[in-house]
Parts: C-alpha cells; structure tokens; sequence
C-alpha cells in the first residue's frame, strides 16, 4: 500500500496492518504457510511442465480431480504429506525439493 492511501485510511479512522499481525501468527506460522504455497506453485509448475491434467495427476495418486485443483491453489485443508508424495509422483527429487523451499 501506498504512503497516501495509508495516510488516507488513517485519518478516516481505519488502522493499516499486516496479515501476519491481524492474524496473531507467529514467525513459524508464517514460514509453515509460505513453504505450502512454495510446494503447491511447484506442483502447478511441474504438472504443466509434463503436459499433464488435473484430472491425469488426480487418477496417479488416486484422488480426485477437485482435490489437485486445492493442492495446487495451496488450500489449508490439504496435508503437506500430499502435496509432497504428489512432487516425489512427479519425479522431484530431495535436492530439488529443497531448492522449491
């Protein structure tokens, strides 16, 4: 946000502030969220690298197609043990793992 728009907000009474303080999260919440987000762009970048569907990805690691779609847009409810088991799928390896996060 701009320095006036905050000023704006401010003097209307509003109260500009970050995600990480309006949501109490601690510097380990924050690094838990962006390494799911790291792994689910990775996901979306390695199955379109392959050529492959949502729908293709989803019947190799027997689940379902909707169920890709909230992998890859990093959906809270997925479990970082899927989005990692659907990379290894993919042929990522550790070392490129590490380097996605």
């Amino acid at each position: 946000m701009n320095a006036e728009k905050k000023k704006r907000l401010e003097a209307a009474g509003w109260q500009a502030t970050t995600v990480q303080e309006f949501l109490h999260l601690d510097a380990a919440d924050v690094e838990y969220i962006e390494t799911k987000l790291a792994l689910s762009r990775r996901l979306r970048e390695l199955r379109a690298k392959k050529r492959l569907t949502q729908t293709t990805l989803a019947a190799a690691l027997k689940t379902s197609q909707s169920r890709v779609a909230k992998m890859e847009k990093g959906d809270p409810t997925v479990s970082v043990d899927l989005l990692l088991q659907a990379l290894f799928r993919l042929g990522l390896s550790r070392k490129e793992l590490a380097r996605t996060i």
